[in-house]
């Protein structure tokens, strides 16, 4: 494999063997070491991604750049439809729209350490988590779920789980208006109806934190962030439904590749013409289920002021507000140099420059909001997006720290050890479902954010505005 660095944090693997365009990756030395260690199998991954239809150069991948299904986790990739441009599930994944939320409050870390070990409580017990966890409190009928797939958060926000103004602060208004739920399984449907308000397993969190370094007060003060700030970063997708909808097309699309000439170099890139019916039906199959996570992390967010107010914070105490909600797993019809192209986002966010009018107002001044998750033992960012990141990367960034061990080998290396513990005299809460939740999601597992964040900030797709630290910790 050919690497050659085109600029500082950049790399290039030229166009080679079946590989339509060149791919580009950003990274710093520790990265290009780590991708070195596992035997370049993502960036493998990124070149198989190059040799789809209809792809627009170049192939990409984020810093946290790992294995995944059919794409790399951290890879970007546009297809213009006009060209043959193809739609992928595997370029999006199978929990379409995970994402995160990011909670401002008006708190202190002062004012809430005293509330601290019951409010952990309260938001484990106020939200679900867990394998196949389900909400029993509040259930939605067929009928109900149908027009929560049509209209996402916002049809939570008119029956009182969340305030208007909360909408204005999530990417697309928290709707994908081209869904259609008769795209959607019935066997989607009934995983997805009892899990709509929880959190889910594996890397899915809810994390109180609170704002440990101000790096950009512009921004920080744009964004209302504040030193000692306490915040809430809420991280799930969507849930059953979302897999369901990816298994579906995944199997439809590898019957039908062959009737379009798409010859796949890996099957998990199953794929269909933009254009086609099997293709629309995907688009509108996946805006459903975006709209079923958007409308998850408001339902969510709704039981995290309650469990605030139960702590003893009430309503004008914690003034628990959306600073912003975006997307990790996505497609989306966006401008780029002119051409209206298909781009796929599978574990990296927009990260849109400076006066864009998709962002809010009150940022356009700035850039779009980037929330960066790290590791439950260290830290997480929030960074905006930049013009470079519109030139460079389709208005990209990344989306978290990128796993650097598998949930095996972390349990291997946990089990002599009580992370919940070692936690606690760090001053973090835990709440999780099982020890076998904590030990796989270990600090140690992550790269370190930190390094993850310079290469988005040497490549010049992201600045840095805040790092937060963690007080409380729910895991599924």
């Amino acid at each position: 494999m050919r690497v050659e660095p085109i600029a500082p944090y950049t790399y290039r693997i030229p166009k080679q063997g079946r590989m339509r365009v060149d791919a580009v990756f950003f990274a710093s030395e520790s990265i290009l070491k780590d991708l070195e260690a596992e035997g370049y199998a993502s960036l493998q991954q990124l070149m198989n991604v190059a040799t789809l239809p209809g792809i627009v150069e170049p192939a990409l991948a984020m810093p946290d750049i790992h294995w995944g299904y059919g794409f790399p986790v951290g890879g970007v990739a546009a297809f213009d439809p006009e060209a043959g441009g193809v739609v992928s599930p595997g370029g999006i994944g199978f929990d379409i729209n995970c994402g995160v939320r990011l909670l401002a409050s008006n708190l202190s870390r002062e004012a809430l350490e005293p509330h601290k070990s019951r409010l952990a409580d309260l938001l484990y017990r106020e939200v679900p988590s867990g394998v196949g966890s389900e909400r029993k409190d509040v259930r939605f009928s067929r009928k109900e779920l149908k027009e929560i797939l049509r209209e996402g958060a916002g049809w939570l926000v008119k029956r009182g789980f969340g305030n208007p103004e909360d909408l204005r602060f999530i990417e697309s208004e928290g709707r994908l208006p081209w869904a259609n739920p008769d795209k959607v399984s019935e066997r989607a449907f009934e995983r997805g109806a009892p899990q709509l308000g929880t959190l889910g397993s594996g890397n899915h969190f809810l994390e109180v934190q609170y704002v440990d370094q101000i790096y950009d007060p512009e921004a920080a003060e744009a964004l209302g962030l504040f030193p000692g700030q306490v915040t809430v970063l809420i991280h799930t997708g969507s849930r059953g439904l979302g897999h369901q909808v990816c298994q579906d097309y995944v199997d439809r699309f590898l019957k039908v590749a062959p009737r379009y000439g798409i010859e796949l170099v890996d099957k998990q890139l199953a794929a269909a013409p933009i254009q086609s019916p099997e293709g629309q039906d995907y688009l509108q199959a996946m805006a459903a289920a975006a709209n079923f996570a958007f409308a998850n992390r408001q339902l969510i967010a709704h039981f995290v002021r309650e469990a605030f107010e139960k702590a003893g914070f009430p309503p004008k105490a914690h003034g628990l507000r959306v600073l912003y909600d975006l997307a990790h797993n996505n497609a989306k019809f966006e401008e780029h140099k002119g051409r209206r192209v298909l781009v796929h986002r599978k574990g990296a966010t927009r990260a849109f420059g400076l006066h864009h009018p998709e962002i809010p107002p009150e940022y356009r001044k700035v850039g779009q909001p980037v929330l960066v998750p790290g590791d439950m033992g260290r830290y997480s960012f929030v960074l905006v997006g930049t013009e470079k990141a519109m030139e460079a990367s389709f208005g990209s960034s990344c989306h978290g720290a990128g796993r650097k061990m598998s949930r095996h080998q972390a349990k291997k290396v946990a089990r002599t050890r009580n992370l919940v513990r070692e936690l606690e005299s760090q001053g973090i809460l835990v709440r999780a479902a099982t020890r076998a939740t904590v030990d796989e999601e270990m600090p140690e597992a992550y790269k370190d954010v930190s390094e993850v964040v310079r290469a988005v900030k040497g490549a010049g797709i992201g600045r840095i505005v805040a790092r937060l630290r963690p007080l409380i910790v729910v895991k599924g």
